[in-house]
């Protein structure tokens, strides 16, 4: 990467004090067995689950920069605790690719590519999810689902099945004010924010970075931060698929 490259990176990020980590299923339901196939489950050097990704083409899967730890795919997954041997896929990752202007501390452009060491098979268990055209952005109030095998409460631990939740997008304007982000991080136009609007606490937490945020049937973000889970005023942030990133994603698996 040149020089002048890594000057504009760095000129891009927000130098802003990190939140806490927060990234599992708070007030999710299981999902029926297989129904959400682009869903990856990441494991660790350890062998350990600790994060999603989502299957966006054969040899593919889109996740958080931050998790850095990964080593294996598994694909096909429902319940950890299980071997289910007729569906999943194990992949080893060849090569990792996070966004050239990731910041840790500001987490923005929390995304990272995953290519696998060899394609995987499409079956009713494992299908890609594509990813979406160029539109534009999310506008608060839609409703999207988030996914992934995070702790369902604070403290807790990893759900041994996969969970879906409901959560509606929060207005930047908002999500910046001083009741909630109180701009620590600045929330960007790379990021949405999506949480509850009633009184029952639905959020991502501990084990599901990386995983999808589905809007209306297409991935638009992919799970990044929080602060302690399942606080209204706090609800989780998303690394949006805006243009520029689909267009670093597209360049870079030439799909």
């Amino acid at each position: 990467m040149g020089t002048d490259y890594r000057l504009v990176c760095l000129m891009a990020l927000l130098m802003c004090v990190q939140p806490d980590e927060c990234t599992e299923i708070i007030g999710g339901k299981e999902v029926r067995p297989h129904s959400l196939p682009y869903m990856a489950l990441l494991e660790n050097a350890k062998g350990a689950p600790f994060c999603g990704g989502t299957l966006i083409d054969l040899r593919w899967v889109l996740t958080a920069a931050h998790c850095t730890n990964v080593k294996k795919v598994l694909l096909g997954v429902h319940s950890l605790s299980k071997p289910e041997k007729v569906y999943r896929q194990t992949r080893k990752v060849a090569h990792k690719f996070p966004h050239p202007c990731y910041d840790a501390d500001s987490k923005t452009n929390d995304l990272m590519l995953l290519k696998l060491d060899r394609k995987a098979k499409t079956t009713g268990a494992v299908h890609p999810l594509p990813l979406p055209s160029p539109t534009q952005d999310i506008p608060a109030g839609v409703a999207c689902t988030i996914a992934g095998w995070g702790y369902t409460k604070n403290g807790g631990k990893m759900s041994d099945t996969l969970l879906r939740a409901n959560v509606t997008v929060i207005g930047r304007d908002v999500c910046n004010s001083k009741d909630y982000y109180n701009l620590n991080p600045v929330i960007t136009r790379d990021m949405l924010c999506a949480g509850f609007v009633d009184k029952t606490p639905v959020d991502t937490c501990s084990g599901d970075s990386g995983g999808p945020l589905v809007c209306q049937g297409v991935i638009r973000g992919v799970t990044s931060f929080g602060a302690a889970c399942g606080m209204k005023k706090k609800p989780g942030v998303y690394a949006a698929l805006s243009k520029k990133h689909t267009e670093w994603i597209h360049k870079k698996i030439k799909i």
